[in-house]
């Protein structure tokens, strides 16, 4: 039909760890020739995934800095913490939807992997049955940690659980009891409490702090030798397998 207008694609672009050297090939690409970039910041922060891809957005590049109204003011748990993030997704995935019904493509900068507790998901599931979305996979922060850790997560039949820090320390302290290996994300201030949940489980002397893997600053020490430090959010707490072995 005369007049019609063939939809953008919403790329949603895994920029792994934070250490642009382990971006992939097409990260980089789409990121080279973006025209219009979105990404996730905290009000009045510029935010750690556009700072990773300075000097690799070209210059004419139109910026949506899409702005969490709430981060750890309130408790996850709170009704009015998931209204407020609730509405804020939608706000944003109708701004980009607008741009790829209007024909445009946009790179949404994700940390991380975008389908690995990222906040693109909340997007992805709003957007894909309206425009073209794809996602571009990339290397996790947790992989970095337990590389610069220099020791293997896993071994033959160990089993690994992924745990945030945020879950009640009962819940910790059940799987922490229950995996051979351990990832534990969103440390911050919960760091308190998963330490008695680690010691609850019997796992506190076997377990690793990494704090900026693969950044600038990174840190890896046993978490028995950091007490009383309080780590970044965005710090990792590793506990290593040690199973089965030819």
């Amino acid at each position: 039909m005369s007049g019609t207008v063939t939809p953008g694609t919403i790329h949603g672009v895994g920029l792994g760890p934070g250490d642009v050297d382990l971006m992939s090939l097409r990260a980089h690409r789409l990121l080279s020739n973006a025209r219009h970039v979105a990404y996730f910041r905290k009000a009045g922060a510029t935010g750690r995934a556009r700072k990773t891809v300075d000097g690799i957005l070209p210059d004419h590049a139109v910026e949506f800095a899409m702005e969490y109204p709430v981060t750890t003011e309130i408790p996850v748990s709170h009704p009015d913490y998931n209204a407020a993030l609730s509405g804020f997704y939608a706000g944003c995935a109708a701004h980009l939807r607008a741009l790829a019904e209007a024909g445009e493509d946009v790179v949404v900068l994700c940390e991380g992997d975008p389908f690995f507790y990222g906040s693109f998901m909340h997007l992805y599931t709003r957007l894909k049955e309206d425009v073209p979305v794809q996602v571009v996979p990339a290397i996790t922060g947790m992989s970095a940690a337990w590389t610069a850790s220099g020791q293997p997560i896993t071994w033959g039949d160990d089993v690994l659980s992924v745990l945030m820090a945020t879950l009640p320390e009962d819940e910790l302290v059940r799987h922490m009891a229950a995996a051979d290996a351990l990832v534990v994300m969103k440390i911050g201030r919960n760091i308190d409490k998963v330490r008695r949940a680690l010691r609850a489980a019997g796992k506190y002397d076997a377990a690793w702090l990494v704090e900026y893997a693969s950044m600038e600053g990174q840190t890896v020490q046993k978490l028995s030798d950091a007490e009383g430090h309080m780590p970044p959010y965005f710090s990792v707490v590793l506990v290593h397998g040690n199973g089965r072995r030819p």
